[in-house]
């Protein structure tokens, strides 16, 4: 014990002095947390519009208003041929070009529907997407309000009226599901390089061969590492909370002592995920890039900006076998749902055997050369 404290005494001296870390693992995660929930945005607003209408009756006029005061949409131009309007979307000037037909308004009203074009640049799938799909939804509205307000003798089709409501997350705020991954990730990235670099820097200013020759067990030397950038990495967890909530009004649902234990059990093992890279590197150039490489595999498939459910079978493989996506996971239970212990214990089970692989495994690689 005595000669882990003295270990442990040393990491945080070295922390200390290098006024670097400090900055790494305290201002830039706050940047981050501050400025990413901002700019990436699930709402997609101001999709550029360019409008041919060879009508130019009322109804083609109160189409067009109730699109872009959707707010959704941007009216960027106003054209009178499809030409017109398809050198725009080529130009990237244009995101969605609404034609509307000759006779609009007469076969509305005489035969109670019509039809308009739509296309969409897919350049962009996401915006093109979501842009129709708003779009869509906007003129079925109008059609509608039309064959109620304006029409009121016109036959309606019966159907089913939905009504729907959001669990958890009433109002469908992005924020509420996005900044608890984001957190998640800026965890995972100040825990994951920060010990990825820890050995590796032993060995490249040389005093790894005192180490080597003095009477510390391999077990204290990796556990000495570990510990100061668990605790630096709970640091800006805490930190995360405390903005989610005073700046995004974030209130956690659930029990937070629940949420710090799985985040503490993560910890150990994505710090020893980075110290079993660390192991094998002998640079931190080379442990950086090994680092890099799976970040971007571990936030590309933890189902922070795709459902895992619709990856296809290899990428779920995959994703099961990604610590991140458990975090996530559980810091939404958390945080929107009020879960338990007993909700997260499928989660818990795995990243705990992670823990203990992963550290084992970094404990077995680093091999003391007398």
């Amino acid at each position: 014990m005595r000669t882990l404290i003295i270990l442990l005494r040393k990491e945080f001296r070295q922390i200390f002095r290098n006024s670097a870390i400090l900055r790494i693992a305290t201002i830039m995660p706050i940047m981050q947390f501050l400025i990413l929930p901002l700019a990436a945005n699930y709402e997609f607003k101001n999709i550029n519009l360019v409008v041919v209408d060879h009508d130019h009756s009322s109804f083609s006029r109160q189409m067009i208003s109730k699109v872009v005061g959707s707010g959704y949409f941007r009216l960027v131009d106003y054209v009178g041929s499809y030409d017109e309007a398809y050198e725009l979307i080529e130009t990237d000037k244009a995101d969605v070009l609404l034609e509307i037909p000759v006779n609009f308004e007469r076969d509305l009203v005489r035969e109670g529907g019509q039809k308009v074009f739509l296309a969409v640049n897919a350049i962009n799938g996401t915006k093109a997407n979501l842009g129709g799909s708003y779009l869509n939804r906007i003129i079925r509205d109008f059609n509608k309000d039309i064959l109620l307000d304006f029409m009121p003798g016109a036959k309606t089709e019966a159907g089913i009226d939905v009504e729907t409501s959001n669990w958890f997350n009433p109002k469908n705020n992005y924020k509420l599901f996005l900044i608890p991954g984001i957190l998640a990730i800026l965890v995972t990235m100040i825990g994951g390089f920060l010990t990825a670099l820890n050995i590796v820097r032993e060995k490249e200013v040389g005093t790894i061969e005192q180490i080597n020759v003095s009477p510390i067990h391999k077990g204290q030397f990796i556990l000495g590492k570990l510990i100061p950038f668990w605790i630096l990495a709970i640091i800006v967890f805490t930190n995360g909370l405390i903005l989610g909530y005073f700046i995004y009004d974030i209130v956690p649902q659930g029990n937070l002592l629940v949420l710090y234990f799985f985040v503490s059990i993560y910890l150990f093992a994505i710090l020893g995920f980075g110290l079993l890279i660390s192991t094998f590197c002998e640079t931190q150039q080379q442990a950086m890039f090994f680092m890099f490489f799976f970040m971007m595999v571990f936030v590309l498939m933890s189902g922070l900006f795709t459902p895992i459910e619709s990856m296809p079978e290899w990428a779920q493989t995959i994703a099961h076998f990604n610590p991140v996506t458990y975090l996530i996971q559980v810091i939404r239970m958390v945080m929107l749902k009020a879960s338990t212990l007993s909700d997260m214990w499928p989660q818990l089970r795995v990243i705990a055997s992670m823990a203990v692989v992963l550290n084992a495994w970094a404990v077995w690689n680093y091999r003391k050369k007398s």
